[in-house]
């Protein structure tokens, strides 16, 4: 299973923009089914947006969708978020998930059960 550092996370105003990047640590991200997750407190986390290993596909839930941007680059293995219009809802650790046992990206960002990093901290706050 991938491992990933997490980097990029900070404190921002409302309204505000961050860019998270996460790396994995311990093989290539070819084919792999990636995803966003955030985790709020005494909570599991959540996909927030996945991204396809063969096509490119995306896919945001609801509450981050035409805020929040997923991108990839194989070559660095990294995955970044694009995160935009900041919430004080969006505050939580976020975390980087990627499998290819799960192709449909709206699944990846449905499953559970994957092993964490440590996550990066968003803090929307003013």
């Amino acid at each position: 299973q991938l491992q990933f550092v997490e980097t990029g996370g900070g404190l921002v105003q409302p309204g505000g923009s961050l860019r998270l990047s996460c790396t994995a640590s311990n093989g290539g991200l070819d084919s792999y089914t990636v995803g966003w997750f955030h985790r709020t407190s005494g909570k599991e986390p959540e996909g927030v947006s996945c991204m396809s290993g063969t096509d490119g596909t995306t896919y945001y839930t609801d509450s981050v969708k035409g805020r929040f941007t997923i991108s990839r680059d194989n070559v660095k293995n990294t995955v970044y978020l694009e995160m935009a219009s900041l919430k004080p809802e969006d505050t939580g650790v976020y975390y980087c998930a990627a499998t290819r046992l799960v192709s449909d990206v709206q699944s990846m960002c449905l499953a559970f059960g994957f092993s964490w990093g440590q996550g990066t901290q968003v803090t929307v706050s003013s």
